[in-house]
């Protein structure tokens, strides 16, 4: 265990890709353990970890994101919400937000969220005046709700990982913690906005809200396709997101007329693109995680968070927090790959649901999204919003504190988690 911690250290200090990072961790752990016989199976290690068919389901999520996102939903889900919220002091906040919650069911990615919604509404709250660290701020916090809300692709790479929770639960308990983070996030944006002034924003009214929406109905129907047909057992979570993607071709081109041959290729290369740095961590990872779990480092994972507390509150906070140091160090997909296979079976040996402990686990690194040095998502706003890094980070204070709110609730109430998927077995 000393030789594989001593390299992942190393290289990841001097600055190597964390996907490199994995694979020589790995490779050190597995020559301590068996020599260099142990090396040869690193290989087969490598294909298992990117062979799953559930994984086909990631392109297919990101290319129908792309579509749609070609197609100018973007601007769609903008302008209802714009409708419902014109007149309200701070509209521009509020709408990134919602317009971030809807977009989400078709993305499954924080920082696809904040390019998307943050190159259209950061400029028009600067415009208005909006200070550009709160623009980039907000637009950042409500991107972090796009791996919660189903489909996510976190969601499924956690699903592969680890094979006690089906991605169908998590898609369906990942609902109400949602809504919970957008919620939270609400009330921070109108607090906010009335403390500091914020400008009202065009026209509104039921009318002007129902005209938008009608425009906007068939791309929001993605998310209900994917979830229906999944849900209803018409088809499983790879059919459903190729599904959504023909039909991501046919509303754009057919009914929208926007989505031309042009816009489909440039699609398909970021989808070529964003999988490929998925499916390379997995691969990766998977070496890492073979070593762990022969190690017996997640009985001693076990072991030391019941040897500090036995109650269990203190148990599942105690994580939080060191997943909430994990998520600032390393970015959300890599840092699940890397934790998981040690924390999960851990709190699953001292009584914790899997299906809840997956959820906090989830939400907790993705709060990583906003938190400096990675900070991903805030990092790209801030760039889009010409501001500086550290400004952006002092304004998305009041929006992390109301994260944190949200995990505490979802790790002490595992109903929050628990309640829908409940419902539907």
């Amino acid at each position: 265990m000393a030789a594989a911690l001593a390299v992942f250290v190393v290289v990841l200090l001097i600055g190597a890709p964390i996907a490199l990072v994995m694979l020589f961790s790995g490779l050190a752990g597995a020559m301590s353990i068996g020599g260099p016989e142990f090396l040869e199976i690193v290989a087969d290690r490598m294909f298992s970890g990117v062979g799953g068919f559930l994984l086909m389901a990631i392109p297919y999520f990101i290319f129908t994101a792309e579509l749609m996102n070609h197609a100018g939903l973007t601007q769609r889900l903008i302008d209802l919400n714009n409708a419902l919220l014109g007149r309200v002091r701070g509209a521009l906040s509020h709408v990134t937000i919602l317009s971030s919650l809807l977009f989400a069911g078709l993305t499954g990615a924080a920082v696809t969220d904040a390019v998307a919604i943050g190159k259209l509404l950061i400029p028009a709250m600067k415009k208005e005046g909006y200070s550009p660290a709160y623009a980039a701020a907000v637009t950042a916090c409500a991107s972090v709700i796009g791996p919660i809300i189903p489909p996510s692709i976190v969601m499924v790479v956690y699903a592969t990982l680890l094979y006690n929770v089906s991605v169908i639960s998590l898609f369906v308990g990942g609902i109400v913690p949602g809504l919970l983070l957008a919620a939270a996030l609400l009330l921070v944006s109108f607090w906010l906005s009335w403390r500091r002034g914020f400008p009202v924003h065009g026209h509104s009214g039921l009318g002007l809200a129902l005209r938008r929406l009608l425009p906007t109905v068939p791309a929001l129907l993605v998310p209900v396709i994917i979830l229906g047909g999944i849900l209803a057992g018409w088809t499983t979570v790879t059919e459903a997101s190729a599904f959504a993607a023909v039909y991501a071709i046919g509303v754009g081109t057919l009914l929208y007329r926007t989505l031309t041959v042009r816009k489909v290729l440039e699609a398909l290369v970021t989808t070529v693109r964003l999988s490929g740095v998925v499916f390379f961590l997995l691969a990766t990872s998977t070496v890492l995680g073979w070593f762990v779990a022969r190690s017996g480092i997640t009985r001693e994972a076990a072991e030391l968070i019941a040897d500090f507390s036995t109650n269990p509150m203190v148990q599942i906070l105690m994580v939080n927090l060191l997943l909430l140091v994990v998520g600032t160090m390393v970015d959300v997909l890599p840092a699940l790959v890397i934790v998981a296979p040690v924390l999960a079976p851990a709190m699953t040996q001292l009584g914790f649901d899997p299906l809840h402990f997956a959820m906090v686990m989830i939400l907790t690194l993705n709060v990583g999204n906003i938190t400096p040095p990675v900070g991903m998502s805030l990092m790209t706003t801030a760039r889009i919003a010409g501001v500086s890094y550290e400004k952006a980070i002092v304004a998305s204070i009041p929006f992390y504190l109301s994260f944190i709110a949200v995990i505490a609730v979802v790790s002490l109430w595992p109903a929050t988690v628990l309640w829908l998927p409940g419902l539907l077995r």
